[in-house]
């Protein structure tokens, strides 16, 4: 086996892979998380149910979770640089398709096509840039990727509320589906052909199952699949349910003031590129930990009924979150033991899996008890995720050097 050519910090070309997955991370969120701010207005249209409206999201996330299993296999056979190009291409234009959609259905049905297409993007830039950055810089290399998650989720809310407020829901979608289209471009034009991967002639099921198998019975993997779960579904959670408590009484916001809540964001690029560094000199499990408890911290918060605590609470939720998705992310690709594409697809199968459950879930907690009941859900899954992370911080410290 030829020895690898890393690609190194401060270098042109980690420049350019840099950019082009803070691109395709910005892309993919922006597609997937733009309807989470319109679930009142999709109510309002189409007479459906606030539990009903976060449909336009789960299946989108669910269709996802099992389109990204399969990318991640198809990932080993043919060019990452243009599945995932030709991926963002096709999302963005059923984006488009979504807003001129004559009915609930097939708003549905065309966000349900939009997770497959996506699918070819999460798991292979994971592994892309497990097999291309020098392991020394793959935190950091990481973190900047989730940062462009979370740049793209908070344009993508707060640009689509803005819009259809003072245009329309479907004006809303339709910009974003071009823009998405740029970046798609721009994404192709900077990302450097793969200089690591071991291509796989075939399309071997038994050669994917074995892969998928061997990473199941590591003993980290499977808990950090498990946490992409917990936290990704307690984050969707608390967003989908907070923009029908803040929009009711005694609040009273408008679409526009709602988006406006979604620039926290800004902290969650900000921890998750903190958090790869961080967790590159100080160990991944206690970063991990740290990501979990601010999540808890933030989501007791939402509790208050003042705006002031709300807010800090939604701005500890944020930045939780982006500093355990941006270690348990990265700690995938070092733990895997080859086939980093197949172990990327089994936790984003699980991460998104939990957005689609998860997030939907709340809903029947908001409709049994209101907010209070979210947020013991919430809490529920949060006490989990910190259980496994601390598990995983015992395995780390007892792993040799």
């Amino acid at each position: 086996m030829r020895a690898a050519t890393w690609t190194e910090p401060g270098t042109g070309r980690y420049r350019r892979i840099s950019a082009a997955l803070f691109l395709a991370g910005f892309s993919t969120f922006s597609l997937i998380y733009a309807v989470q701010p319109l679930l009142p207005e999709l109510v309002d249209e189409f007479g459906i149910s606030p539990s009903a409206s976060s449909l336009a999201l789960s299946l989108t996330t669910g269709f996802l979770a099992f389109s990204i299993l399969c990318a991640g296999a198809v990932s080993e056979t043919v060019s990452r640089r243009g599945l995932m190009f030709g991926s963002m291409t096709g999302a963005a234009l059923l984006h488009i398709g979504g807003a001129l959609a004559p009915s609930w259905h097939a708003v549905l049905a065309l966000r349900a096509l939009e997770g497959i297409l996506l699918g070819g993007v999460p798991a292979v830039a994971m592994a892309y840039l497990a097999e291309e950055i020098h392991p020394r810089a793959l935190g950091a290399a990481m973190g900047l990727y989730v940062g462009g998650t979370a740049f793209g989720g908070m344009m993508g809310r707060v640009g689509i509320g803005i819009l259809a407020e003072f245009a329309s829901w479907r004006t809303a979608l339709g910009v974003l589906g071009a823009v998405d289209l740029a970046a798609a471009l721009g994404f192709f034009a900077l990302l450097p052909a793969s200089r690591n991967v071991v291509r796989r002639r075939g399309m071997s099921l038994v050669h994917h199952r074995d892969a998928w198998l061997k990473h199941l019975r590591n003993p980290g993997l499977p808990l950090l699949f498990a946490i992409g779960f917990l936290v990704l579904g307690a984050y969707v959670s608390t967003f989908n349910y907070l923009t029908f408590r803040l929009t009711a009484a005694p609040y009273g916001f408008s679409q526009g003031q709602i988006s406006a809540i979604f620039t926290v964001f800004m902290f969650g690029v900000a921890a998750s590129t903190l958090a790869g560094s961080l967790a590159d000199r100080l160990g991944r499990g206690p970063v991990l930990i740290a990501g979990v408890l601010t999540m808890a911290a933030g989501t007791a918060l939402t509790c208050l009924a003042a705006l002031g605590g709300i807010f800090a609470g939604i701005v500890a939720v944020t930045a939780g979150f982006f500093i355990a998705h941006a270690v348990a992310s990265g700690w995938v690709g070092r733990m895997a033991q080859g086939s980093k594409g197949h172990a990327a697809s089994l936790y984003l199968l699980a991460y998104y899996l939990g957005s689609s459950l998860m997030g939907s879930a709340g809903g029947w907690f908001w409709s049994a008890a209101g907010w209070p009941a979210v947020t013991g859900f919430n809490a529920g899954l949060l006490a989990l995720a910190l259980a496994l992370a601390l598990r995983l911080n015992w395995i780390e410290k007892r792993a040799p050097a």
